[in-house]
């Protein structure tokens, strides 16, 4: 079995032509390895390789899923064992790609088992998270400070689904964590690379990048889900540069402004990424680029 080669990296560091470079070297196939790319709803938004880019090397997890579906971790996990098998069994090399550091974790070290929360469990503690974080995070420091600990006060995502699990099953998230399943990837049959530019060469390319995305029909691909009208809660409905445009098509800012916000949240994932590579991949293979 050929062992498979994981690439992480911030947003616009390179990791699609990275990935498909090695596949053609390597005589491999590329899986995605990023949350938002799933989503068939945004291409351009999300960065997503395109056929040209994709040439003939074979592709697997891009665009499969609609926005509407709530996508989860281990929905990609058992996804992403059934496409590493097979292309082990054509004696081909796995190549996933993505900058989603939480998938990269459960393939290698194991997925953290978590209950299905009702979907009215989920809305009450959305609403009482949006009305004040800082209280519902007070209120998660009683229930489970081991979580809270872990989680600051401004952190709403985070919060919220320590308390929903907490209320759906009375028992706090830090238990459920001390539980993790065996990772798919065993030591010693995955390599990891992480692609690390500079800070100033990445945040360059991050703004001509979404004023290129801009140009490509970005505008109109996030216009198009916004019609929708999806539940905001949904994943898809946070992707980079979603949240500034919605304020956009309903007049609560001007276009530029958007693009601004846009672009500055998106620094702000690439710097959270780096962060998690840094602290949670520090023995991987760290490149330049």
């Amino acid at each position: 079995m050929q062992r498979a080669l994981l690439i992480l990296g911030p947003t616009a560091s390179g990791k699609t032509a990275y990935a498909i470079d090695a596949a053609i070297e390597q005589n491999g196939e590329v899986i995605n390895m990023d949350s938002m790319q799933v989503y068939s709803d945004l291409e351009i938004l999300t960065a997503r390789p395109s056929a040209a880019e994709m040439g003939e090397v074979p592709h697997h997890l891009f665009g499969h899923v609609d926005g509407a579906v709530a996508y989860s971790t281990g929905a990609w996990l058992a996804e992403a064992e059934a496409a590493i098998a097979e292309i082990q069994a054509r004696g081909r090399k796995p190549i996933l790609v993505g900058g989603t550091g939480l998938y990269a974790h459960a393939l290698t070290r194991g997925l953290v088992p978590t209950p299905p929360v009702p979907p009215e469990v989920r809305a009450s503690t959305r609403r009482l998270v949006g009305a004040d974080p800082r209280a519902a995070h007070a209120r998660l420091m009683q229930v489970d400070p081991k979580a809270a600990c872990k989680i600051e006060p401004k952190d709403a995502v985070r919060i919220a689904r320590a308390l929903e699990v907490f209320e759906a099953t009375g028992r706090p998230l830090s238990e459920w964590h001390q539980d993790p399943q065996p990772p798919i990837l065993a030591e010693g049959t995955w390599e990891g690379v992480a692609l690390m530019p500079e800070r100033d060469v990445l945040y360059a390319r991050i703004e001509a990048r979404f004023q290129r995305m801009m140009e490509e029909g970005g505008l109109n691909e996030a216009h198009a889900l916004y019609q929708r009208r999806l539940e905001p809660d949904l994943p898809v409905m946070k992707a980079v540069g979603m949240p500034g445009l919605i304020d956009f098509f309903e007049e609560q800012c001007g276009y530029e402004e958007a693009i601004s916000r846009s672009i500055l949240d998106s620094r702000h994932y690439a710097k959270r990424q780096m962060t998690w590579i840094r602290n949670r991949a520090a023995d991987w293979k760290m490149i330049s680029v």
